[in-house]
């Protein structure tokens, strides 16, 4: 792995993982829901998210599931890392103050197509709330080296 690259599709193996954990705040609901354009009431209205069946608010799906983003992008397989697929199963909700943990795990490899498939997973308190899969490119060590060795003085 390099800090700028993350890791090369050499250098990935079936069965490696990744982590990132994150505390969801208040203030990372509001945030989101202001950047996303989210706004249901079930995400920022306590009276209103009383009534429904999970009797409180609850954080956005996506921002739990954003997380798989963070632990791709800074992990693994880190820096460069283009995301092209991602499916995704809300099994429970977040609530503020519940730290979420994100995983990824490689599937599948297609060193000539520079292309991984990763499970994805997020968890509370060691209970899954998301699960899904993820499909990324990434670059080659030695792709690298061919361009860089066409590059002009």
């Amino acid at each position: 792995m390099n800090d700028q690259n993350g890791y090369d599709i050499e250098d990935i193996q079936v069965g490696m993982t990744a982590t990132f954990a994150k505390t969801i705040t208040e203030a990372d609901i509001v945030f989101f829901a202001g950047v996303s354009g989210d706004i249901n009431a079930v995400h920022l209205n306590e009276e209103y998210a009383a009534t429904t069946p999970f009797k409180g608010r609850i954080a956005h799906g996506m921002l739990s599931a954003s997380l798989i983003s963070a632990v791709l992008a800074n992990r693994m397989p880190g820096p460069g890392t283009i995301y092209l697929d991602q499916r995704l199963k809300f099994l429970a909700p977040v609530r503020a103050g519940e730290t979420v943990h994100a995983k990824v795990r490689v599937l599948e490899i297609d060193v000539n197509r520079c292309r991984v498939v990763l499970e994805t997973t997020c968890s509370v308190k060691g209970a899954v709330v998301i699960e899904g899969e993820a499909k990324v490119k990434i670059d080659s060590a030695a792709r690298r080296a061919a361009r860089a060795s066409v590059q002009p003085a």
